[in-house]
């Protein structure tokens, strides 16, 4: 197993595109109006479009897989708490940290916090996962 320790943080950030939000709507069938519609998504409390919860999900599964742990990490469990709308155009920041690494096993906490470009937090939880080694 890599030695992480506890502190060890890792990010990557993406600009959220109307493409990705109606290519995810074709790949999960989620086309709630409130992600593809301008006029309906004008009517709700948002005023706008928002994307997806879970393209800001994805994106934190992206960087456990590409930088922290890296490659080989596969999910055990992952907490989700929803801040704030994610909107098109916004520029998305996924930040992991260690929190904890089993001394028996490669396992490992980690915090996920996603941020908007004003630095709000839009999605935060906790993964778990197994390290390759």
């Amino acid at each position: 197993m890599p030695s992480l320790q506890t502190g060890d943080k890792a990010s990557r950030t993406t600009i959220i595109s109307d493409d990705m939000i109606r290519l995810f709507a074709d790949l999960t069938g989620d086309t709630n109006p409130v992600h593809l519609d301008d006029a309906y998504a004008a009517t709700t409390r948002f005023g706008r479009r928002i994307a997806h919860g879970m393209i800001a999900a994805g994106l934190i599964s992206a960087t456990l897989a590409n930088d922290l742990p890296g490659p080989g990490t596969i999910y055990l469990s992952q907490t989700l708490q929803f801040k704030a709308p994610v909107y098109p155009g916004d520029t998305i920041t996924t930040t992991v940290e260690v929190k904890s690494a089993r001394p028996d096993k490669p396992i490992v906490t980690l915090g996920t916090v996603c941020t908007n470009q004003n630095s709000v937090v839009v999605l935060e939880g906790e993964a778990v996962v197994l390290v390759n080694k």
